[in-house]
Formats: structure tokens, C-alpha cells, sequence
């Protein structure tokens, strides 16, 4: 019974539940905005929250491998999975996404109307990125900008989470798009490095019939170049101690890259980025570096960021 149960907990891909990690910064982010927030949240709707996210989530994971099988046939191990090597009912893998999908958005109802409509916009999100004819996974640049869309929702779900209801700042939504669309094209890189032969990865992936090395290149350094203007603007508008983190976030970014340009890279899979010890301390390294700065206040350092030059200049 078990092993009949295993594939459908498989193609629900629990391992990707850390990715709903990107939804503390949002809730970490409303303490700065409503410090007086931190002794009325309710933990029980934090720890729901995270709970919804992770089954709309598997929901759009379902789709995904269901949707996915005829191309995955065409990788040199996803053809392994459920559904492509037939362990998988496709009726009842399509019950399996409704279900997770009602499920979580009926959580996140019960939290607050902000969080549920953003577990709505997750799952739209997921079906547009992979029901034809949209299919936007089948388009070049439409495919990385589509998927990394989930960073700011989770963004959102973090910070509504609180039951803070006002609009977080769109430096920040952008900012962490663009920081998804960075990751994600580099996933794309590393996947076309991966496969090494044009027209079998044209097979796996439409959007390989347009990308080439040059242009996934091209569109990584778009992506980070957009995500550090965004910053910078958030920083400056309402937090310049920040500017303090910045050569870690970079670097930080620049071992990522390091690591997409790898023979078999790790990168091709996130939910095992973890093995690589040195980026897991990076970031780690990044985040707490963040958060420190988001509590300490260093009124010189904002002063020399902050000289009035056309006052002088006058």
C-alpha cells in the first residue's frame, strides 16, 4: 500500500517546501515597519500560513508533473519520475491537485482575505505557468519571470501573515522578483549546460529553442542588475544601514553563479543547494547580517549617505 502511496507524495514534492523560506522576510520585514506588531501576532496563523503555502505549492507541483511527463522523457533523470515512468494514475494525480489546492486556499481564507487572495494568485500563478495554450513555461524570458513571480507572492504571504494589511513597498516586491529571476535563469543555464545537445534540450524545454548560452548569460546579469537598482531604492527610501550587507549579498551571488557554471551543477536542483556548505553559510551569513542592520541604527553612516549636496552646491 505504502509504495502505491509513495508516488503521489513524490510528485507533491515535499522536499520543495523550503522554498516557502521566502516568505520570513516579509514577516520580518512588518517588525521593522510595526515594531508594537511583535506581541499581538498570532503564531498559530504564522505557523498556518506556512502551512498553506506549502499545499498550494504541492498543488501546482502536481500540475506540473502531470503536465510535464512527455518532455521530462527527454531529461536524463527526470524521465525517472512518477509519472513519466508510469507509477502514477493521471485521474487521481488531478484529484491530488484540486484537493491541496482547496485545501490550502481554504487555510489561508481562514487567516485573513489578504493571505487567501495570495494563495489564490499562487496557484493562478501555477496553472497559467503550465496549462496550455498559455503555458507560459513554453516561452523564453516568459518561462524565468513567470516562476520567480512566486518570490514576491510569498513575499506577500509572509507579510500578510501577520495580519499587517497594508501594501508592502513595491521596491521590495520588484527586488525579490527580480532576485527569483536571477536564481531561476541560472537554473536554466545550468540546465542547458546539463543536457549538452541542442535539439534534445529543445525537446525537454520549448524555451531551449530559443535560448542559447549568450542569452541565458544575458538575461542572469538583466536579472541581478534589475534586483540591486530595486534594492538600492528600498535601501535608500527606507533603510540605508543596509548598504553594510551589500558586498555579502553580492558575493553571496556571485559563489550562486560560480556554482551554475559547474559540470552537473547543483543549481539544476535547489532542494539540494544545502550540500553546498559554503553557499548555505553565505547566505546564512547574509541574512543575519540583514536582520542586524534592520534593528541597529547608525545615524553617521546615514548622514554620510545623506548630505544634502544641492543645499551646498547652493
Amino acid at each position: 500500500m505504502l509504495r502505491k502511496i509513495l508516488p503521489y507524495i513524490d510528485i507533491a514534492r515535499p522536499d520543495h517546501w523550503f522554498k516557502n523560506i521566502f516568505m520570513l522576510p516579509g514577516i520580518l520585514l512588518v517588525f521593522f515597519f510595526k515594531k508594537d506588531l511583535l506581541s499581538d501576532i498570532s503564531w498559530l496563523n504564522i505557523t498556518l500560513a506556512f502551512i498553506s503555502a506549502c499545499l498550494v505549492a504541492s498543488s501546482n507541483y502536481v500540475l506540473n508533473e502531470v503536465l510535464d511527463a512527455k518532455k521530462d522523457k527527454y531529461h536524463p533523470e527526470k524521465c525517472y519520475r512518477p509519472v513519466p515512468s508510469g507509477k502514477v494514475s493521471i485521474p487521481v494525480a488531478y484529484a491530488e491537485w484540486i484537493i491541496l489546492g482547496a485545501i490550502g486556499i481554504a487555510i489561508g481564507f481562514a487567516i485573513n482575505s489578504h493571505f487567501g487572495l495570495m494563495t489564490i494568485l499562487l496557484w493562478v500563478a501555477g496553472t497559467l505557468y503550465n496549462i496550455p495554450p498559455i503555458r507560459l513555461k513554453d516561452h523564453a524570458y516568459a518561462d524565468v519571470l513567470s516562476e520567480s513571480l512566486n518570490n514576491p507572492i510569498r513575499f506577500g504571504m509572509g507579510w500578510y501573515a501577520t495580519g499587517f494589511l497594508v501594501n508592502p513597498p513595491l521596491s521590495m516586491l520588484l527586488a525579490y522578483w527580480m532576485f527569483g529571476a536571477f536564481l531561476m535563469a541560472m537554473k536554466r543555464y545550468a540546465e542547458y549546460k546539463h543536457i549538452g545537445d541542442e535539439d534534445r534540450a529543445a525537446k525537454y524545454r520549448n524555451s531551449f529553442n530559443y535560448y542559447n548560452e549568450e542569452r541565458l548569460i544575458e538575461s542572469i546579469f538583466f536579472y541581478g542588475s534589475f534586483f540591486g537598482i530595486m534594492s538600492g531604492f528600498f535601501l535608500a527610501r527606507y533603510r540605508i544601514e543596509l548598504i553594510l550587507a551589500t558586498p555579502i549579498v553580492a558575493y553571496a551571488m556571485a559563489y550562486y553563479m560560480h556554482l551554475g557554471f559547474k559540470p552537473n551543477s547543483p543549481v539544476q536542483k535547489p532542494e539540494h543547494l544545502f550540500k553546498s556548505h559554503k553557499l548555505v553559510l553565505l547566505i546564512l551569513l547574509a541574512f543575519i547580517t540583514c536582520v542586524a542592520l534592520m534593528a541597529i541604527d547608525i545615524p553617521a553612516f546615514e548622514k554620510l549617505f545623506n548630505t544634502p549636496l544641492l543645499d551646498q552646491v547652493k
